[in-house]
């Protein structure tokens, strides 16, 4: 009951916050054209708060800001690839959800692949080169039956 009481305290102190997170449809622009390709051009962008939402869905201050830019650039007449070459000029490559296949996003991708690789030879070699046990002296096999027996 403590936890229901929690959660719907937590819930009512939330609830105007997530209220005044909603997007003001001023910033809309007035040619419905001109619109649909702002938001086709936010939708490729990541909101650099939120990280795995598209500045298109992000309540977050800076993805507001950075729409506010993009409609800026399509109101100017820019084509789509030089305001994603903008926002990457200024924010690097981070900014897009898809960044492009170079070098360095293979190898990040690669790179669990290539640690369980590494780690299976490692782990292969090390179990290989263990020399096998000797096997027990008379001696030993006598202390071991004396030890065995005498529980």
């Amino acid at each position: 009951m403590r936890r229901l009481a929690f959660a719907l305290a937590v819930l009512s102190i939330l609830s105007p916050l997530a209220a005044a997170a909603v997007d003001d449809p001023s910033e809309m622009l007035p040619d419905p054209r001109q619109e649909a390709r702002a938001e086709a051009i936010g939708s490729q962008l990541r909101c650099l708060v939120c990280q795995n939402e598209s500045i298109e869905d992000s309540s977050a201050g800076l993805a507001r800001d950075l729409r506010h830019v993009v409609r800026q650039h399509v109101l100017k007449g820019e084509t789509n690839r030089q305001v994603i070459d903008w926002m990457v000029g200024r924010y690097g490559n981070f900014i897009r959800l898809r960044p492009p296949l170079t070098v360095g996003t293979a190898l990040l991708w690669a790179m669990p692949v290539l640690a369980l690789l590494v780690g299976g030879i490692v782990a292969a070699l090390s179990f290989r080169r263990r020399p096998a046990p000797a096997p027990l002296s008379d001696a030993e096999r006598a202390r071991l039956t004396d030890l065995t027996e005498a529980r």
